[in-house]
């Protein structure tokens, strides 16, 4: 449509204004082609009519309020001038918002005010983002150049421009400390550091207070920063451009010379600077010319300091410093040097000038000759030369050039001192460079410095115009959009006028050359030369000066002293007295250059060249020196990517936040802002994405073209039908472009649809009230009419008579009525008092009930507790008589033991005597003897069994008997559970019989209240309806709680199964029973083994006796004995010697054998009869355990806690198994040992196995029928229970809900103590069985050596793992280097690594050895850093290592021996302690080691989730129907977005879905490794805050997401959280806290922000949040429709005022990375280390367990 279409009633335009440029009117009326004014309303209420006439153009158009204050002015609809000083207005003075976007440039507009917006958390912020994700900031410009940098591999610079004052050198520090933070390269050597260090040093020598600036910088500097492949700061160099050296000698009113003057003069009392002899800066003539001496709040003598610790930190030390400051109080000293005038034509030096003495003394220069050729010329004619003498003015023009040059000198020399120490050694790889240079300068005055100022923006401008051109045919060509030429301004014109050939430099280079040249003559030439062309201007009224017109303005300048700041001479004879100087610094300055000088660093020079040592070497003029330093600057940037930076002055006053419209547009024209808006006005300035556009503009869409599927083809049917004209728009691939001034009709299209729906929406709701208040007011009327006729009819027909009569109908009626109430009420009475006797009786009664209960109860209670207290006496006194028993028991073997070793050496000797006597006849008696033997045996065996099947018919019988009485018992209850139904079922029909009784008697009045009048029928129906709305009642009531009674009795029957599950759990206790019975019997083969060998020795002793004696008595013996005395006397006393020895000790043999079997058999009789006693108290513990079972119906966590209490008895069974595998190999050695007799002993054994398993069948079946029992009467009981509960709802009485409580925790109580009771008995049990087995160990050890095959007794393991040195390097290989967490965590038990460490400790603390302890220590933390450190990005490996570290750590505190960490270990587990060394100082460091761990396992769980903290939490929509998105036109500038030119966002990525499921992620790798809930909350809480720190630093940086809908959609995102936290039982974290900023700032985007009341309130609710926070939220709110209201300037300032009285943080940005101080509390380990199985996954074979 026609632009002109769009001027239309209640549009405004822009006007100019000679105040404020311009202003801002609305049309009243349409306007028509043709009219010659325009009906115009100021915003002050003033109508105008604004002219049309002479072909005037129409006035700009204003944008629409929803695109005032955008972030870019090329998103502006209508891009001119008045719309970028009115949108910068805006941010700057309403928003206090500084930066702002133009394109490619940033605006950066000078606040004159500290801002919190420079932290090290804003860097951070900006750090990774692109470049429109952030609000504008000198952060986002130097972090898209260092990641186009990064991403292209190509050299970025970033131009830096703007008057003086406008802010610069600040900008450009800024970006250089971005490049410093950012890329941290962790050397030694701190290049960063350096880096910025040299902005001091460099504003100190180069910047100096002006008029406009405290802190001017008087040169231009290009800064090139250096990094390596890594993209890490490795060097940087300074160029330096036009350097003002006049300023050395000559101020202006109001200003100062450099910086370091100033400085020195302030420290000039300190003893390193006595020796330069300064005085105060008001004293020298260098220092005061312009009457400033001081700037208000700045200390020079502290910025002394901190330049000088700059030099030491750049490693420029004291001589270096020294030399430096002499000559610069050398230059003070010289221009206090006093040149007098002798005549008109010469001048002269005092001789004892002060002030030169010093100089030349500083100097190390002749005081005579200085004196001399200051005040006199050398004239080298053909034939000779010519000393003339100088005027003073002359004299004094030579010295202050003299003091220009040196310092000029100095300040190059500085500067490549600087870039010497800059350099680090290493490779270039790339460079960002920083340019800071002037802007358009235009003064009253302007001279040859704002000439060449000029001219370098010349050239800058056309550069940049290059750039913008190129970017925008990138853009295009990149959518697929024709390109077509965009007609832009092109300075070349004045670039050749000033540098081509025959221009202004050449013309005055010319002049130059000419020793009679003049200014005046060097103007006529450009009159001449260049007076034609049009660009250039002679002035009408003056004949000094001339004009050019630049891209920005027209500038005059004059032409005095062109030519001698060209030249920029020095005479020769000063020249070579400085060359001849002692002081070697001065005299370097001077000499000639050399042509190479050998550097090599980063091929950047300075771009001034030093002064030359002659005239003759002086030939390149300052112009020409410029203009090739100039066409250097220009290659560079032109080979680099430019980034552009343009810095405004808002006024002239230095106030802060003050805008002065007419100085910011004198800029914007001349630093090309305004030219960047107009090439962008005449292409497509606004560009949107489809998806913006169709969630801005659905609104204008029909329904059909909603239905379409695609997107882009909807934007596409919508805007032809809206926008005709095709060349409007463009569509591209990713994006919508517009022509300037469409999205200003599309909101106009928008505006108005929305604006005749509310009229639509107002017109049905006013026309609705309007009718409601209608039908009121008629209504009202009627009924108003109707009683003023009723009335009036009444006066008309009532008589007297009736009025009598009928006040006597009512005075009848009214007795009537009476009566009949109170015979009702009566009635009602009389049932009430009756139903409240028999309900106060029955609860009488019921109470009685309850109290006897309870006594019982009580005295229950007391006989239960002290038979308990009795049981355990007894069971403690039982345990003390079986350890003396085993004493005793262990005494006797070892007497055993000694026995068998001697009666194996006289069976020895024996046995060789009865082999030497008969061989035969033994073999024949030792068979008669094993036969009797045997047959002994068998007799007795046969006894045995027919006892123990005696015994088994005995128990058989009791257990019949118990039967029984079990039966009758169940019956009898059955017989009172029908007697109690009866009673019950009685009393119900009574409560019945009276309730049909009540209905009866109800039934009879309302019969008689039907006779009664109509009102008196009416008022018994609702008395009847009332009554049945009772019943109704309550039986609702009554089917209510039957309800809750059949729900009781399903949560009564799970915790019976509950029961039933634990019931099983403990029937283990038979089956150990069993294995304890199974021992005995193997104990009893034992003896009978031992017997055997008893009687074997015993018939041995008899058969070698009988062998010795044959069949002569020992009478006859000794007559034998006697008859061979004769033949050998020697040998018969020998033989009678040792018969008399082998009867004796085969006596003593037979009587220590007797006695060892009598205490043997005693010692089994004992075991026998405490084995018995078990067994019986077993029994009695598991009938009283079945007892109790059915009143464990309401405690279902008691249950569970017993449940795990029980667990132990895992462990009884391992030790079963452990007896079964001894009792094994037991059985193997005796079978080998006794094979002979092998058959018998199974036949006996098997008859044995038979009778034992036929009396466990019979017991397992009486246990079974005595449960089925127990379970019928829960039943019977249960209903009787519900029966009862019946009949108390019935008579509504119902126990409260606290009597239930009390009486439920009561009952809990009390079995709680029968439990623990229970336990402590199990725990009796437990020792008393393992007593036995060990006893049952040591009769088989006892049987096992007798046959000389004795096994080695198990020992019981001690939770230690022992491994020899050398395998040390494999356990820490295995457990630490290469184990696989993910194995470790499916497969086995967390924190087994770390127990299994542990264990190895113990060992070596077990071994003392010192030295195998300290090393395995020092080896597992080193092992444990090297995996960390190898694996620092991997998240299970430091999971699993973060909780196993914890838990080593847990270990070595819990078996530490403290007292402190004992608290909650078991005995067995305080045996474990360590005995022998103390680990504290170890466990110090496994604790930094953990923290460590933890702070990189918070890192790698950051780096995964940042990236969807800003997408998930502040751009998904995750209210549905609620958008708060505000499509700006906002095209993404940068070209490292967007590269592939698809429409590649990561926003639509990533949700708060997203976000909670990798936070469930992080949780179940947590839980799965182990992890302790106090430190998984410590970790969460940490995450949360990254969160909500990120989120706000967010917010706070841009304010497309202040908005009311945004806070709503931040509001649910949070909600999410917390319900996550709720679900993973992570509330008392404290991680909602970590959030409340972030709520905060939520719930301060939807208050309301008019009122007092509301900035009261917002000072109240906002707690969390700094002033600063909230001052930026309520700046940066920017409403989403045009029906939204924008923050009030005055209530931000209210708000602001009651800020003030709050102490606190003033920072803008939260530390996002900061770290809570983490803690590891003390958690014991319920594992037993020695039960502890190593898997045999983990190929640890060389590891024993001890």
């Amino acid at each position: 449509m026609a632009l002109s279409e769009l001027y239309t009633k209640y549009n405004r335009v822009w006007i100019p204004d000679a105040e404020h440029v311009w202003k801002s009117a609305e049309i009243l009326t349409d306007f028509k082609p043709g009219d010659s004014e325009l009906e115009l309303q100021l915003e002050d209420g003033t109508e105008l009519h604004y002219p049309l006439e002479g072909g005037e153009k129409l006035p700009p158009l204003r944008n629409p309020d929803i695109l005032v204050g955008e972030n870019d002015l090329t998103a502006l609809s209508y891009l001119h001038e008045p719309a970028v000083l009115h949108n910068l207005k805006v941010r700057f003075v309403e928003s206090k918002i500084i930066y702002t976007y133009c394109g490619i440039i940033l605006v950066a507009v000078n606040p004159y005010k500290q801002l919190p917006i420079y932290g090290d958390a804003v860097i951070h912020a900006y750090s990774g983002q692109n470049m429109g994700d952030l609000d504008p900031h000198i952060f986002a410009v130097a972090e898209e150049a260092y990641k186009q940098m990064a991403r292209n591999n190509k050299n970025q610079s970033i131009i830096v421009s703007g008057e003086s004052g406008a802010g610069k050198t600040v900008s450009a520090r800024y970006a250089m400390r971005y490049f410093a933070m950012v890329s941290k390269s962790g050397s030694k050597t701190r290049v960063e550091d350096k880096v910025l260090a040299s902005n001091p040093i460099t504003e100190a020598i180069g910047n100096a207070k002006t008029t406009r600036n405290d802190n001017s910088s008087r040169f231009g500097k290009y800064t090139e920063i250096s990094f390596d492949k890594r993209y890490q700061i490795i060097g940087a160099n300074m160029r330096t451009y036009l350097l003002e050296k006049s300023r050395v000698v000559f101020q202006s009113e109001n200003e100062r010379n450099y910086h370091i003057f100033y400085q020195m003069c302030a420290c000039a009392n300190q003893p390193e600077f006595k020796g330069l002899r300064l005085l105060g800066a008001e004293k020298f003539n260098y220092t005061r010319l312009g009457g400033e001496i001081e700037i208000e709040g700045v200390d020079d003598r502290a910025d002394m300091a901190e330049t000088r610790r700059t030099f030491n930190l750049l490693g420029l030390k004291e001589n270096f410093q020294t030399d430096v400051f002499k000559v610069l109080a050398a230059i003070l000293h010289l221009g206090n040097v006093i040149i007098k005038a002798k005549d008109p034509e010469k001048s002269f030096i005092g001789s004892r000038d002060p002030h030169l003495a010093i100089f030349c003394d500083l100097m190390g220069v002749s005081t005579e000759n200085m004196s001399r050729w200051l005040c006199h010329r050398r004239i080298v004619l053909s034939t000779e030369t010519v000393v003339k003498p100088q005027p003073r003015e002359r004299a004094v023009n030579a010295r202050d050039a003299l003091a220009k040059h040196i310092y000029a000198h100095l300040f190059n020399w500085v500067i490549h001192k600087i870039n010497h120490a800059l350099m680090v050694p290493g490779k270039q790889h790339s460079f960002i460079g920083v340019l800071d240079i002037y802007g358009f300068e235009t003064f009253e005055i302007n001279s040859f410095e704002q000439f060449c100022i000029n001219y370098a923006n010349e050239k800058l401008q056309q550069q940049f115009n290059l750039h913008v051109f190129k970017l925008e045919q990138e853009e295009y060509m990149k959518e697929d959009i024709p390109w077509t030429l965009i007609d832009f301004y092109d300075n070349q014109p004045v670039i050749d006028l000033i540098e081509a050939k025959m221009g202004i430099l050449d013309l005055l280079d010319e002049e130059c050359l000419f020793p009679q040249g003049t200014d005046k003559n060097w103007l006529q030439k450009l009159y001449n030369f260049l007076g034609s062309k049009p660009l250039f201007e002679k002035p009408r009224l003056s004949n000094d000066s001339f004009m050019i017109q630049h891209f920005a303005d027209k500038v005059e300048y004059q032409c005095k002293g062109f030519l001698e700041k060209n030249r920029d001479t020095l005479y020769e004879e000063l020249v070579d007295i400085m060359r001849a100087s002692q002081f070697a610094l001065l005299a370097g300055f001077f000499k000639e250059e050399e042509a190479d000088s050998g550097h090599k660093i980063i091929k950047v020079t300075p771009a001034q060249p030093r002064v030359k040592a002659s005239n003759k070497q002086l030939r390149s003029t300052v112009g020409d020196k410029f203009r090739s330093s100039l066409y250097l600057l220009m290659e560079t940037l032109n080979a680099t990517t430019p980034h552009y930076v343009r810095c405004i002055k808002p006024n002239e006053e230095k106030l802060p936040f003050e805008y002065d419209s007419r100085r910011v547009v004198q800029q914007l024209r001349a630093c090309g802002v305004l030219e960047t808006i107009r090439i962008s006005a005449q292409s497509y300035p606004s560009r949107w994405t489809y998806v913006e556009f169709y969630s801005r503009y659905s609104i204008l869409m029909s329904q059909s073209e909603l239905k379409l599927g695609e997107k882009k083809q909807t934007c596409r049917t919508v805007l032809q039908r809206l926008i005709p004209d095709s060349n409007q728009y463009k569509f591209g691939r990713t994006k919508i472009f517009f022509r300037a001034g469409q999205v200003a009709y599309l909101e106009k299209l928008r505006l108005d649809h929305l604006r005749a729906a509310c009229v639509t929406i107002q017109k049905h709701v006013r026309g609705w009230r309007q009718r409601r208040s209608f039908l009121n007011i008629r209504q009202a009327a009627l009924i108003i009419q109707l009683y003023v006729r009723g009335k009036k009819q009444i006066r008309c027909t009532v008589t007297a008579q009736a009025l009598k009569q009928g006040w006597a109908a009512i005075v009848i009626q009214r007795h009537c009525r009476g009566f009949l109430v109170r015979r009702i009420y009566q009635l009602v009475l009389r049932a009430a008092v009756t139903i409240q006797a028999f309900t106060r009786g029955w609860m009488a009664r019921k109470r009685y009930k309850k109290m006897v209960a309870e006594h019982k109860a009580l005295v229950l209670q007391k006989y239960a507790r002290a038979w308990l207290v009795r049981r355990r006496f007894q069971t403690m006194r039982r345990l003390v008589i079986n350890v003396q028993l085993s004493y005793r028991v262990q005494q006797l073997r070892k007497k055993v033991e000694e026995q068998n070793k001697e009666n194996c050496g006289l069976m020895e000797k024996l046995t060789s005597l009865s082999n030497a006597r008969a061989q035969g006849l033994e073999k024949i008696q030792a068979l008669e003897a094993e036969l009797g033997k045997l047959t002994n045996e068998m007799s007795a065996l046969v006894q045995r069994a027919k006892t123990n099947s005696e015994e088994a018919n005995q128990a058989i019988d009791v257990l019949q008997n118990d039967k029984e009485k079990l039966v009758e018992e169940n019956k009898a209850l059955e017989r009172k559970l029908k007697d109690t139904t009866v009673q019950m079922q009685d009393q119900f029909e009574d409560v019945k019989r009276k309730l049909m009784e009540d209905l009866e008697r109800e039934e009879r009045l309302r019969k008689v209240a039907e006779h009664n009048s109509e009102l008196q029928k009416e008022d018994s129906d609702k008395e009847i309806v009332a009554i049945k709305e009772e019943n109704r009642r309550l039986r609702e009531e009554r089917i209510r709680l039957q309800t809750q009674v059949e729900e009781d009795v399903k949560t009564n029957t799970e915790l019976q199964e509950q029961m039933l599950q634990l019931t099983k759990h403990v029937k283990v206790i038979p089956d150990l029973r069993k294995e304890i019975n199974n021992l005995q019997i193997q104990r009893a083969e034992a003896e009978k083994t031992l017997r055997a060998q008893n009687l074997q020795a015993r018939a041995k002793m008899n058969l070698i006796t009988r062998q010795l004696l044959g069949d002569a008595t020992e009478q006859d013996l000794i007559q034998r004995l006697n008859e061979e005395a004769s033949d050998n006397n020697d040998d018969g006393a020998d033989l009678i010697t040792a018969f008399d020895g082998m009867e004796r000790a085969a006596k003593v043999m037979e009587t220590q054998l007797r006695e060892q079997k009598d205490a043997h058999e005693s010692q089994l009789e004992a075991l026998i009869f405490k084995n018995e006693h078990l067994s019986k108290e077993n029994e009695q513990l598991q009938a009283l355990f079945q007892e109790k079972s059915d009143i464990n119906q309401s405690i279902g966590q008691e249950v569970t806690r017993l449940t795990a209490e029980n667990m132990v008895i895992p462990e009884l069974k391992q030790q079963v198994s452990e007896l079964n595998r001894h009792k094994h190999e037991l059985e193997s050695q005796l079978q080998d040992q006794t094979a002979e007799m092998s058959a018998k002993l199974k036949e006996l054994s098997s008859a044995l196995h038979l009778a034992v398993e036929e009396e466990q069948s019979q017991r397992r079946r009486l246990q079974e029928e005595l449960t089925e029992s127990q379970r019928r009467r829960e039943e019977t009981d249960r209903q009787i229970s519900e029966l009862q509960e019946e009949n108390q709802q019935l008579k509504k009485a119902q126990i409260t809900e606290s009597q239930a409580k009390n009486t439920l925790r009561l009952e809990t109580s009390r079995l709680t103590a029968e439990n623990m009771d229970f336990e402590e008995q199990l725990d009796m049990k437990d020792r008393l069985i393992k007593r036995l087995q060990d006893q049952i160990k040591a009769l088989q050890t006892h049987a096992a050596a007798n046959q000389k095959a004795a096994p080695a007794v198990p020992k019981e393991y001690l939770g230690m793992l022992e491994y020899k040195k050398e395998d040390e390097g494999r356990l820490i290989r295995i457990l630490i280097l290469e184990l696989k967490p993910r194995g470790v965590g499916v497969n086995m038990i967390p924190g087994l690594a770390a127990h299994l460490l542990f264990m190895c400790v113990r060992h070596a603390d077990y071994l003392n050895d010192g030295n195998k302890l300290k090393c395995l220590m020092n080896n597992i933390i080193t092992a444990v850093k090297e995996v960390i450190t190898e694996h620092q990005e991997n998240f299970e490996l430091l999971s699993f290592w973060l909780s196993n570290t914890y838990h080593f750590l847990n270990c070595l505190k819990q078996y530490s021996g403290e007292e402190e960490f004992m608290k909650h270990n078991t005995p067995r587990q305080n045996k474990n302690c360590l005995k022998n060394f103390d680990l504290s100082e170890h466990r110090q460091i496994l604790s930094d080691l953990a923290i460590n761990i933890y702070h990189q396992f918070i890192s790698v769980m950051e780096d995964a989730l940042f990236p969807m903290i800003i997408p998930g939490m502040l751009e998904h929509e995750s209210l549905q129907g609620i958008s708060s998105m505000k499509p700006t036109g906002l095209r993404k500038r940068s070209s490292s977005v967007f590269e592939d030119g698809g429409d590649s966002s990561t926003s639509e990525a990533f949700s708060v879905s997203s976000i909670l499921q990798k936070l469930s992620t992080f949780n179940s790798s947590m839980c799965q490794q182990g992890m302790e809930p106090q430190l998984q909350g410590q970790i969460v809480r940490q995450l949360f805050y990254l969160i909500g720190s990120s989120s706000v630093n967010c917010i706070l940086l841009r304010k497309d997401l202040c908005s009311c809908r945004k806070g709503m959609q931040i509001r649910c995102n949070i909600s999410y959280l917390e319900e996550w936290l709720r679900e993973k039982d992570l509330l008392s974290s404290n991680a909602m806290e970590t959030l409340g900023p972030l709520s905060q700032i939520a719930w301060l985007l939807q208050v309301n922000k008019t009122t007092d009341e509301d900035a009261a309130e917002i000072k109240q609710r906002c707690s969390e949040l700094s002033a600063v926070q909230i001052v930026k939220i309520l700046n940066s709110y920017t409403p989403i429709d045009d029906f939204e209201k924008r923050v009030a300037p005055s209530f931000v300032r209210k708000v602001q005022a009651l800020l003030q009285e709050r102490e606190g943080s003033s920072q803008l940005m939260m530390d996002s990375q900061y770290r809570f101080q983490v803690t590891f509390p003390f958690c014991s380990s319920t594992q037993a280390l020695e039960l502890l199985q190593i898997p045999s996954s983990l190929h640890l074979d060389f590891l024993t367990r001890i």
